[in-house]
């Protein structure tokens, strides 16, 4: 283990309208717009890991999202092959009558996938499963963009899951959620689906990156499947459920006791949120790990992070850290264009090319 600590083209035309359209449709949003909506438009630097508000179903997001998935063909288009698609998951957990037309079918899970247009397909390549970050939140240009394009550029495939629970799918997709449950698998399944799909991608160089609650989903697919992965890195993650109840409002804890959701509050099953928070599964890491936490953390609390090491630490686990002392950007530190964030972002590629070799590694 080992410890650091640091102080501080031409758009095409649909593409080009669909920004106009986006552009305005967060006008109307910021004059009184709502929810789920606009947390798809444009999510909150300062909420990553909090819910979007709304029920995610009356139907603005889904317009959001179509206008944010044409985004990016401006953002990548130039670099990439982007596609989107869908694969089967595991069954509605929330479902009461198992025995009803359709109870027990796969959910429909939707996945982006994005492939190097340079990319040497003779010789098998890397594979990097993108985990996006929040509650109720899905893959956005606005927050994710800078990472895949940079990532693209290096050589890696990406596969990048819209886990059930999204934002941008309308009110039954959103209350499909399974905090540290379902979602993990999700995103697993779609690592299988890539690999399955594309010969030349390399089942022994496949890597995990997430932030936020997507670390969360990053670190419990690495303990629950630590030898399908060579690589893992977990920014700001979500690491305690138990502890972030007791630090959060009761707005936020309503979205997890909610009926379609846990259904329970923390307090009267403290061990149903145990399980599914990482630092209760430390004894199963098995995978090179690199974990990045900031002390200003305004969503993530460095406290949870550093329960999360603690216990990798008493574990015994091998693992690399860095505590960031009051980065500028908060929980976004290393996500926003600083020169820290960049010289951040360019550690975690170091370390993600160690173990996967893509053609084009920053030096």
């Amino acid at each position: 283990m080992r410890r650091l600590a640091v102080f501080p083209s031409k758009l095409p035309t649909v593409v080009a309208f669909a920004a106009l359209l986006g552009l305005a449709a967060s006008t109307a949003l910021a004059q009184g717009g709502g929810g789920g909506a606009q947390a798809a438009a444009a999510p909150a630097r300062a909420a990553a890991a909090a819910p979007a508000g709304g029920n995610g179903g009356g139907g603005d997001d889904i317009l959001l999202k179509r206008m944010d998935d044409l985004m990016w063909y401006q953002k990548i288009g130039d670099i990439a092959d982007i596609d989107k698609s869908e694969y089967g998951g595991a069954p509605n957990a929330h479902v009461k009558n198992k025995k009803a037309p359709g109870a027990t079918n796969p959910l429909i899970i939707h996945v982006y996938t994005f492939i190097p247009k340079n990319l040497d397909k003779t010789k098998k390549q890397p594979l990097i499963v993108y985990v996006h970050q929040g509650v109720h939140q899905s893959l956005d240009t606005t927050i994710d963009a800078h990472q895949v394009r940079e990532l693209l550029l290096q050589g890696y495939t990406i596969v990048a899951t819209d886990y059930r629970g999204s934002t941008g799918y309308g009110g039954g997709y959103y209350q499909e959620i399974d905090y540290g449950g379902l979602e993990v698998d999700d995103v697993y399944r779609g690592m299988q689906w890539m690999l399955a799909k594309y010969s030349f991608l390399d089942p022994k160089r496949v890597g995990i990156v997430g932030w936020s609650h997507g670390g969360l989903i990053t670190l419990m697919n690495i303990f629950a499947h630590p030898h399908d992965y060579a690589v893992a890195y977990a920014g700001v993650p979500v690491s305690d459920l138990v502890a972030r109840m007791g630090y959060e409002n009761e707005g936020y804890r309503q979205i997890y006791s909610a009926p379609y959701h846990l259904g329970v509050d923390v307090h009267d099953d403290i061990e149903e949120y145990r399980k599914r928070s990482p630092v209760n599964h430390a004894k199963e890491l098995d995978t090179p790990l690199l974990i990045h936490t900031n002390t200003n953390d305004e969503d993530v609390n460095f406290l949870e992070v550093e329960h999360l090491i603690q216990a990798l630490t008493f574990e015994k686990k091998q693992f690399d850290y860095k505590i960031y002392k009051d980065a500028p950007g908060g929980h976004y530190f290393n996500r926003i264009d600083t020169p820290l964030a960049l010289e951040s972002r360019h550690e975690i590629y170091v370390f993600l090319n160690k173990y996967l070799h893509p053609d084009h590694p920053v030096q």
